[in-house]
């Protein structure tokens, strides 16, 4: 069965991110026709413009380069013959999503911080990053999970450009970001549980966030983690929760739970097809 993000996006995600798409789309329209009415005074108007424009691209042009350059010489490319396994990992989890490019994945060291990251940068635009904690905490099933994650944010559209763009106006709301961010990290939950196809090994995953312990690993309990929901003070943490950009970690194991309960998603082993797309890294 193909995969289709539509029936795998968090409910949350497509309130909040309608409501950022329709606000943004109304604050650039203003932009754009102040914009042209100050064009019909002066034309210097359009070039300040432009100028500003291009100053903005550049700078994040240059940071990115920046990002990839120190990428490519501090951390560890996984390939076939580096991280076989975790290579393995990302190309059937990018082929079971239907992704036509499969992402690059890197580890690096973290210094004890447990955390994985989906961004893009120029040259080959997408990437996954996963740090030497996660990997030493985590079992394969759990790391499926985590890879399943991220790819979730590329195979959903989140880093795309011209969507951002169109959400941005929209971050000065407060904390619709916020909201609209914990929306997405539900949705590349699903997404991770459709990867893996273990529902334990996926809320083992997002528990062991809180945990960390590698050799706890083994006797975690998700049932006993999701009832620590029922014990969050209501209005601290509804305080907590607003200014957030990820869900709590025990509505997160609560939540995947909730979603593999109801059955929507084929989550058995599909047929694997070889992609028209070329899996070796890609350096220039």
């Amino acid at each position: 069965m193909d995969f289709k993000i539509s029936k795998v996006r968090h409910p949350k995600e497509k309130f909040y991110g309608t409501l950022m798409l329709v606000i943004g789309m109304i604050v650039w329209a203003i932009a754009a026709i102040s914009i042209a009415i100050a064009a019909m005074q002066s034309i210097v108007i359009v070039f300040v413009v432009v100028f500003y424009i291009a100053i903005l691209w550049f700078t994040s042009f240059v940071a990115r380069s920046l990002v990839r350059a120190y990428m490519i010489g501090h951390y560890v490319m996984v390939s076939e013959q580096q991280f076989p396994h975790l290579h393995k990992m990302v190309q059937e989890g990018a082929q079971a999503l239907g992704l036509k490019e499969v992402p690059q994945a890197f580890v690096y060291n973290s210094s004890g911080v447990m955390n994985a990251m989906a961004l893009t940068l120029v040259g080959r635009a997408r990437y996954i990053w996963l740090t030497s904690q996660l990997i030493d905490a985590d079992d394969e099933e759990q790391v499926k999970f985590v890879i399943g994650h991220e790819l979730g944010h590329h195979v959903a559209g989140h880093l795309d450009t011209f969507p951002s763009l169109l959400h941005f106006p929209a971050y000065m709301v407060p904390f619709l970001a916020q909201a609209y961010s914990r929306g997405r990290e539900l949705t590349c939950d699903r997404v991770g549980f459709v990867v893996s196809k273990n529902l334990q090994a996926s809320r083992t995953a997002l528990q062991m966030l809180a945990c960390g312990s590698a050799k706890l690993n083994a006797q975690m309990n998700p049932a006993a983690f999701e009832a620590q929901e029922k014990m969050v003070p209501s209005i601290a943490g509804f305080f907590l929760h607003i200014f957030s950009l990820y869900p709590r970690l025990t509505r997160r194991v609560e939540a995947v739970g909730q979603f593999a309960q109801r059955g929507t998603v084929d989550t058995s082993a599909p047929k694997v097809r070889e992609p028209a797309v070329r899996t070796e890294p890609q350096m220039a």
